[in-house]
């Protein structure tokens, strides 16, 4: 599908990756300079943007079940805001830190940018495992979290999501905390809450739907019709599922999909409606499979189309050499490594980005939060005809760099977004 005269050769910045395993915000700062190497900036804005503006770090005490009081660490990490307010998820895990948190909310930039949206990026979290929390707790701790963070967040200032062991009830949860303090009912607080309380149609599948659209846009690039493409998905969760369903439906052959405890592998095709998803019975892949491989397998299939849309860091040093697709198409956050986006680079295999391929989720949040402001609820079907017309339009524009600046589908993704937050510094200045 990739063609060698499409692909361009790795650069010597590729040739200093370093070993890794590398964290959330050096390979942040390390994209940040690759893509700045190809475009005439300022030096003094890059160097602002390797930094975030603020991190807000706060103490959580709450009540458990059993009357004892624990206490967790929680983050807010927001990085750039020249281009409208920060936006960005929140995790509950136990490994969330001050530095994934800022790392992950530069990439939230970037992907606002690429997008063209309204916003900056920010992340954050606290440090939790929430398979240890009741639902009672988790809403102590969520409740107790908005209130640590309320001066710092607000519809025109920092709207958060849903992300790794949050959800819609999370959000609402959030947004009631908020809203009770302030006196008024305000919606546009965070984006992912349920319809019921200003959610946006379409916004849990979004990330999934445009996964499937930048994959049907890529092979259209390459000449390869989408009816004759074979698919591999890692994960099957909202966003792998939601993808693969929708390039069932539009002709692919999806030859395998995942979830953590291995993948169904069908060379004639899986029947992907006929799966449950994550979301609809946990782990389940491998009970409806008849042949069952593991996910390392899946990443090596021979297919046309790799979509690695689980966990970040599955494809790395190790079995980069080894990945046998024609295109990846990033589902998840930071799923490949630097080290293994060089060799892929080397070998031609196209990579396009998650800042991309997955921004269909911080997208439709941007319609939600339109809705919220103007008090006014869309259809299902205008927020997929809107979402399609914002991923066509980012696809067009990070074509455009890819080819005018030969380099790869993520030096592409970073030109178009760095350019556009540049010229933003530019045009803005610097105060006092």
């Amino acid at each position: 599908m990739a063609s060698g005269s499409d692909r361009p050769s790795v650069d010597s910045d590729d040739a200093t990756a370093p070993a890794e395993p590398e964290s959330a915000l050096e390979t942040a700062r390390r994209q940040l300079r690759h893509a700045a190497s190809h475009l005439a900036i300022d030096p003094d804005i890059v160097e602002r943007l390797a930094h975030p503006k603020k991190v807000h770090e706060v103490t959580i005490p709450i009540e458990r079940d059993d009357g004892t009081v624990e206490v967790f660490t929680g983050y807010r990490a927001q990085h750039d805001s020249v281009r409208g307010p920060y936006k960005g998820g929140l995790r509950y895990h136990p490994d969330v830190t001050r530095d994934e948190c800022v790392g992950l909310g530069m990439w939230m930039t970037w992907k606002c940018a690429v997008m063209d949206l309204p916003f900056g990026g920010a992340k954050g979290g606290v440090a939790v495992d929430p398979k240890t929390l009741s639902a009672a707790e988790k809403e102590r701790l969520t409740r107790r979290f908005a209130q640590e963070l309320r001066d710092n967040i607000g519809p025109t200032r920092d709207i958060p999501a849903p992300d790794m062991g949050t959800d819609a009830q999370t959000m609402a949860w959030l947004m009631d905390a908020y809203s009770m303090q302030e006196g008024e009912t305000i919606p546009g607080v965070v984006t992912g809450k349920p319809p019921v309380i200003g959610g946006s149609e379409g916004r849990q599948e979004a990330p999934g739907r445009s996964v499937a659209l930048i994959t049907q846009l890529v092979c259209e690039h390459y000449d390869s019709p989408i009816d004759e493409t074979t698919v591999a998905v890692q994960g099957y969760g909202s966003v792998g599922a939601n993808a693969a369903r929708l390039l069932d439906e539009w002709g692919a052959t999806v030859v395998a999909i995942s979830d953590v405890n291995g993948a169904m592998y069908d060379p004639a095709g899986v029947e992907t409606s006929s799966v449950p998803s994550h979301d609809e019975e946990p782990e389940a892949v491998t009970a409806y499979a008849d042949t069952v491989i593991s996910n390392d397998e899946l990443l090596t299939l021979d297919v046309d189309v790799l979509v690695p849309a689980a966990l970040g860091n599955v494809i790395t040093e190790e079995n980069a050499t080894a990945i046998a697709a024609d295109v990846v198409v990033e589902g998840a956050n930071g799923p490949t490594t630097s080290t293994a986006d060089s060799i892929l680079a080397q070998r031609d295999v196209a990579v396009v980005p998650d800042i991309l391929a997955n921004a269909g989720g911080v997208t439709v949040s941007y319609f939600e939060w339109l809705q919220d402001i103007n008090r006014r609820a869309w259809s299902l079907e205008r927020v997929n005809d809107e979402l399609e017309t914002e991923m066509q339009a980012a696809w067009d524009a990070v074509r455009a760099a890819h080819e005018q600046h030969d380099v790869t589908w993520r030096d592409a993704a970073y030109i178009v977004a760095l350019s556009r937050i540049a010229a933003a510094h530019d045009a803005r200045g610097l105060w006092p």
